[in-house]
């Protein structure tokens, strides 16, 4: 298979040919939609006035709930989200009246002359007062192997502490937008930026009261998602819908930046405690852990978050009592969503600070306790919920990077480093990534593809996935010119459609390439099977003597060929106006179900996952103490991708997912005030990685040689496990502040580790080193 190729949008993003949402040419009759959201974040809606807003020149549509034909809803899970308000609101930004104006401007002019009157109420904006007040958005959940309690008490050290991770925002590119255009009758087709079409057509059909077989989704790219449009591109798309429903015109919403961010959800900021029992060598026994998280207003994903959250919070250790609870409560602020590593960052966070803790505590370099915890190859490797790790990569993925990355000379000059200067300070981490493939709700692991062959021969594909920029369409055109035998230029991947291939899942979960890719391999084999019996008898009725048996028919270098008699061979070209003739069906749905997985989620036990992505990072930072600024040195980075289906594309997102995670880690915080208002709300105030935080020696590579079994060329998934690699860069920073005390003391930390966090925290270890010396002071007299 031809592997390191360009993504086939590449030219056209360069060159601004690619298409959006955006671009898409529509006739003069295309209407601007604006979304007038709430300003309070709990209060009570006491009457409005819309009158003074329909009279605005140019306006078509001003509307509120009671314009909505069908049902008022466009919870994703739970029916616990509406679409407009009705007479209470529970965060800034809650969409409560439409407009569709001929202009932008009109749409505002509109929105300065709708009254409405409020009658505020407590607005809980932060977790630990929903913690205190038990604003449970749901019941609690546990997944537990052990007597962890007894455990506790057997062990020879313990630690307990608690940490706290923050939201993030996805910051997307392309902010969230859609373009519905009326068809014939009840018709409406919808060009919307999202992971998830058939969610988007279902949600529009209820909010409409229409069939789904009336609305048609259709996404050719999207300018960014990392989960962010899983869910919440359908709020744009059926705010979009009602307005194109309601006066019969094309309508077209795309979201400011400032109010995108404003009405969207985040990742769920985390309060975790743990308590941990360990032995003298580092050796961890038991472990107890308590996930609390911030889901906001309602439900979207979160559950599904926690649970990823509570079986990644082993990572890549081996606990042999471990029990972990999750809890999700309610705030009024937007709902949060899914993020790229859905609840995994959150959870690996914690594990992780366990082993840097355990570390300091025993006064043990943290990378001998973690490769004395992995998982092991034949015993100690089932995890807490039953999952049984196979083709463990861990121990090959820890020899090599030591090794390349040059760690244990680094580390000794880092610590000579440390020990000759006072305001700058070096650290140095290691961390693993495990992370489970496959949409924890099982039902979900499955994917539809339609291939169709013209009588020119040319290919067309059409599967259930959808293209961010992660390269899915590439990798599926290599996936069905290499299962053809053909060549690339003669395959093209079709926008995604929902009346092509129907009833799919979001592209989500890592599992684009692995469920499409199949779905596609499904549909082609019922072609190469219809056409290798009709080559035969081809082949057959030219020598009489010597058949061809469909078996020995093979497709390769654009020819299909009789193996066994391999002067029998037709191009592909040739061959299909031949087959058309001979009444051969030349298109083929394709079908795929993730096999041999299962997950009963009330019992916190089965195989949630088809395998697991492994990988691992080495970064070095240098920190100015009196500024709490840091520099990323190096990163070393190796990652298991299987057999790659295209090495430029996974490197790519390899490096992505890592410098998306060291935002998280380090720069990228969220602030609301005390209305809960967003203050973080533009790129002047909320601040992704630049240029400048990249490392400045980036080494990123591929595990060669390990082929994944049972997937689509032996391949695995690889958006979201890296950007758990990030957390190196996170300890590498608490290492240096570390130093600042020489080690003796155990900072105070959180993530983001923001410039703010690291003073505080090096403030902290000077306080506790005075009083060290004051106390040595006072025994000594």
């Amino acid at each position: 298979m031809e592997n390191n190729i360009p993504h086939e949008s590449a030219a056209k993003h360069v060159s601004g040919e690619a298409v959006y949402v955006d671009d898409i040419l529509v006739n003069d009759q295309l209407l601007v939609g604006r979304v007038v959201y709430s300003s309070h974040a709990h209060a009570k809606v006491k009457s409005f006035d819309l009158s003074q807003a329909k009279k605005v020149p140019g306006v078509h549509m001003v509307m509120c709930f009671q314009d909505i034909p069908g049902h008022n809803q466009m919870g994703p899970v739970v029916k616990d989200e509406i679409c407009l308000a009705i007479d209470e609101v529970t965060f800034v930004g809650q969409a409560i009246f439409l407009i569709a104006a001929e202009t932008e401007e009109q749409c505002i002019n509109a929105e300065r002359l709708i009254k409405v009157e409020y009658e505020p109420f407590e607005a809980i904006l932060t977790l630990e007062k929903a913690i205190e007040k038990n604003l449970l958005l749901g019941p609690p959940s546990t997944i537990k192997r052990g007597d962890v309690d007894s455990a506790l008490k057997k062990a020879p050290h313990t630690l307990r502490g608690e940490l706290r991770t923050g939201a993030q925002e996805h910051w997307y590119l392309e902010s969230q937008v859609c373009l519905c255009i009326p068809g014939e009758g009840r018709e409406i087709n919808v060009y919307s930026s999202t992971q998830h079409p058939s969610e988007t057509q279902a949600l529009i059909a209820e909010l409409l009261g229409i069939g789904k077989h009336e609305v048609i989704v259709e996404v050719r790219r999207m300018g960014g998602a990392f989960g962010g449009k899983e869910t919440q591109a359908n709020h744009t798309a059926c705010w979009t819908a009602l307005l194109c429903w309601a006066t019969k015109r094309p309508v077209k919403i795309r979201l400011f930046r400032d109010d995108d961010m404003k009405i969207t959800g985040k990742r769920h900021r985390f309060l975790s405690k743990y308590e941990v029992g360990f032995d003298d060598e580092g050796k961890l026994l038991t472990a107890k852990f308590e996930l609390n998280s911030d889901g906001g207003a309602a439900v979207d994903l979160s559950f599904a978050i926690m649970q990823r959250a509570m079986l990644h919070a082993d990572n890549a250790y081996y606990i042999p009592d471990f029990s972990v609870m999750g809890r999700v409560f309610k705030t009024n602020l937007p709902s949060n969503t899914a993020f790229r590593g859905f609840g995994g960052p959150q959870g690996m966070a914690v594990i992780e600070t366990v082993i840097d803790r355990v570390a300091r505590y025993l006064k043990k370099d943290p990378a001998e306790i973690r490769v004395k915890n992995f998982y092991g190859l034949e015993s100690n490797n089932v995890t807490h919920y039953g999952e049984t790790i196979e083709n463990n990569r861990l121990f090959m993925i820890y020899e090599q990077l030591i090794t390349s990355s040059e760690y244990h000379n680094r580390r000794r000059s880092v610590n000579e480093f440390n020990a000759s200067n006072e305001f700058f300070k070096k650290g140095l981490a290691i961390t693993p990534v495990k992370f489970g493939i496959s949409f924890t709700t099982s039902f979900l692991n499955q994917a539809g593809a339609l291939v169709i062959i013209y009588k020119d021969g040319s290919i067309l594909v059409n599967h259930g996935g959808t293209e961010m920029g992660q390269g899915l369409h590439t990798k599926i055109q290599q996936v069905a010119a290499a299962e053809l035998g053909v060549s690339l230029d003669r395959v093209k991947v079709n926008a995604t459609n929902t009346s092509k291939v129907p009833n799919t899942s979001a592209t989500a979960a890592s599992a684009g390439a692995d469920l499409n890719g199949m779905a596609v391999k499904n549909a082609i084999d019922i072609l190469k099977s219809r056409i290798a019996e009709t080559m035969a008898h081809i082949f057959s009725e030219q020598y009489h003597d010597d058949p061809t048996f469909r078996d020995s028919i093979v497709f390769e270098n654009d020819s299909i060929i009789d193996s066994k008699h391999p002067n029998r061979r037709v191009s592909f070209t040739e061959a299909i106006p031949l087959l058309h003739l001979h009444q051969v069906p030349l298109s083929a749905t394709g079908f795929y179900k993730t096999p041999n997985i299962g997950w009963d989620k009330q019992k916190g036990f089965g195989k949630p996952f088809h395998y697991y992505a492994f990988g691992m990072a080495v970064t070095e930072v240098l920190l100015d103490i009196l500024t709490g600024h840091h520099t990323i040195v190096r990163t070393d980075i190796l990652h298991d991708v299987g057999d790659s289906l295209n090495e430029g594309i996974d490197i790519g997102q390899v490096e992505g997912g890592y410098i998306q995670g060291v935002g998280w880690c380090t720069t990228e915080e969220i602030k609301w005030d005390d209305k809960g208002n967003l203050m973080t709300h533009s790129p002047d105030t909320y601040k992704i990685p630049s240029v400048q935080d990249i490392p400045r020696d980036f080494r990123t590579a591929l595990l060669r040689g390990v082929p994944n079994p049972d997937t689509i060329r032996k391949s695995k998934a690889v958006a979201e496990p890296p950007l758990m690699l990030a957390l190196s860069c996170w300890l590498a920073i608490k290492d240096a502040i570390s130093a600042v005390a020489n080690h003796q003391f155990e900072p105070e930390f959180s993530l983001p580790a923001t410039n703010e966090v690291i003073l505080l925290s090096i403030e902290k270890l000077k306080k506790n080193m005075e009083e060290r010396i004051t106390l040595d002071f006072v025994v000594q007299r």
